[in-house]
């Protein structure tokens, strides 16, 4: 009998108050522009709906006839929100996958499925259905998801925050995020600039005690070069776990994705740069106590300088490709880059030729290595030591303190004068001109007393000879030989030939002299035919 009544009930409330029949009579009329003809503008209608805050339109998009009418418009807005919450945190890209066809899915025209979700041991499917409205067949999320909403979003969403903070904080949203969760991001942001100082400390002591541990001492540089990009690594993981805890919709989740994975790309190439100067500069150290070849510590200098200058251009090169690979954008642009890999090269390496020339000329100098830092050269008709070796060019501290900068390609191309190559000494000629008369014992003499005195600091002591290098139609050519290495060679010439002048000054006889000589000249023979006759004798008269 009952159930009778109820059928005439229901018979009566279809005929009589066609409206009391409406789907989600209590929400009043939906507007014009609703669009809910397939799923695909189900869900994207409805997720931006609550991402701007109108949860009341998106109240229009589930399916509400379990409810009482005249709590629908109440509960609508609560369960548009909460279903929010569990979209965007556990079924986040799932629907642009649905149909964009009115009949929706081919395997059934009554519901197209988004995904399915646990709790516990209860399973619940997460669907849109098309049901009748207005004459015609809409698509809503069905009454099913409507009822399994309040139990996921006691799982997957902040209903704990819910009961603590007032109703303000989970009202409108402003750029796409509640109150709470603004809130929320400047805690996180502040707590995970102090957690990461106080981690960073905490790390670093702890590394440095293990590597005082240790007998090398690699280890105890390597530790302090962490701090900065320790910190920055701390405050990004920090970071993305405040962000998971604040169920952030998929745009604010995408960005601080992308902005946590840039600075963990950042913190990364850091420590890298940092890795790479420490550990030239132990090998280095290392090299240099040993102190038994120093032609070998330049060389090695070299090496390292030319390659961490490599790694480091890798370094940058690779984090930066990592950078703006994350964009979708960029990663199209590299596919299409790689699909005309063949043309892209060829044409590149034209145009970068002499770069790509001058970068392995670079790596091509740190292993045949005919330059060194360090070492004396004379290029380009300039004397002057090697100051600094990169990929591109090498800088030449001239002898009056200017800086020549010079390709490397011309090092290996044209010839130069490296006076730090080979054996620790070099020869230097002093040239004099004196007189005949100069006495040559003397003069080696004074020499070795130069050297032995004066030029000790600067003389090897292997070379010091003096000799008649050439006659001249007046002096002699006296060539005075030393022995100095390459740095103190050109002060110990200016020494000596000042100090044999200086010798020579007091000795004027020995000095360049010009000499002259007066004598009768001789009379030119007459010849015999203007030779005068003898006069005729004379006769005496008587």
């Amino acid at each position: 009998m009952r159930r009778a009544l109820t059928g005439l009930y229901l018979l009566l409330s279809v005929v009589l108050l066609p409206s009391a029949w409406a789907l989600n009579a209590g929400l009043g009329e939906p507007p014009v522009l609703l669009d809910r003809q397939t799923p695909y503008a189900t869900a994207q209608g409805f997720s931006a709906a609550v991402h701007r805050g109108d949860y009341e339109l998106a109240a229009h998009y589930l399916d509400l006839d379990f409810i009482p009418p005249a709590e629908q418009k109440a509960r609508g807005v609560v369960l548009a929100r909460r279903l929010k919450f569990v979209l965007d945190h556990k079924l986040p890209t799932a629907l642009a996958n649905l149909s964009k066809e009115p009949q929706g899915d081919a395997e059934g025209s009554r519901f197209d499925q988004i995904g399915v979700l646990t709790v516990g041991d209860a399973s619940y499917p997460i669907r849109l259905a098309n049901v009748p409205a207005n004459g015609g067949r809409v698509w809503v999320f069905s009454e099913a998801t409507g009822r399994a909403i309040d139990p996921l979003y006691e799982e997957f969403g902040p209903a704990v925050l819910s009961e603590v903070l007032p109703p303000v904080f989970f009202e409108k949203p402003v750029l796409g995020l509640e109150l709470w969760q603004w809130l929320g991001l400047m805690v996180t942001v502040v707590g995970a600039g102090l957690l990461c100082v106080l981690l960073e400390r905490l790390t670093l002591a702890l590394l440095g005690q293990v590597a005082s541990w240790t007998r090398i001492t690699w280890d105890d540089a390597l530790v302090p070069a962490g701090r900065g990009p320790l910190r920055l690594l701390y405050f990004a993981l920090l970071g993305a776990l405040g962000a998971t805890l604040m169920l952030l919709p998929p745009t604010a989740r995408f960005l601080s994705a992308h902005l946590v994975t840039s600075l963990i790309i950042v913190s990364v190439a850091w420590f890298v740069l940092r890795f790479l100067r420490v550990t030239a500069h132990f090998v280095q150290q290392s090299v240099t106590k040993e102190g038994k070849d120093a032609s070998r510590a330049r060389g090695l200098h070299t090496q390292l300088a030319v390659l961490r200058s490599v790694f480091e251009v890798a370094t940058y090169l690779i984090s930066a490709a990592l950078l703006l690979m994350q964009f979708e954008t960029v990663r199209n642009v590299g596919v299409s880059l790689l699909a005309s890999a063949g043309i892209a090269g060829l044409v590149i390496g034209l145009a970068a030729q002499k770069s790509i020339s001058s970068l392995l000329a670079g790596i091509q100098l740190s292993i045949t290595q005919p330059i060194r830092i360090g070492d004396q050269v004379v290029v380009e008709n300039e004397f002057g030591t090697v100051e600094e070796i990169t990929l591109t060019y090498v800088v030449v501290r001239v002898w009056d303190e200017r800086r020549l900068v010079i390709p490397i390609p011309q090092f290996l191309d044209k010839p130069f004068q490296n006076w730090s190559k080979g054996g620790q000494s070099m020869l230097g000629p002093v040239k004099l001109l004196a007189d005949f008369s100069v006495d040559m014992d003397a003069l080696r003499a004074e020499l070795r007393r130069i050297l032995e005195n004066e030029g000790k600091a600067l003389w090897d002591g292997k070379v010091a000879t003096v000799v008649v290098e050439d006659v001249l139609d007046r002096t002699l050519q006296v060539r005075a030989l030393v022995s100095a290495t390459p740095g103190n060679l050109f002060d110990l010439r200016c020494l000596v030939r000042e100090k044999l002048m200086t010798y020579l000054r007091a000795r004027p006889e020995w000095l360049p002299t010009t000499r002259t000589e007066s004598r009768p000249a001789p009379q030119p023979p007459v010849p015999a035919s203007e030779q005068a006759q003898p006069p005729p004798p004379v006769t005496p008269r008587a």
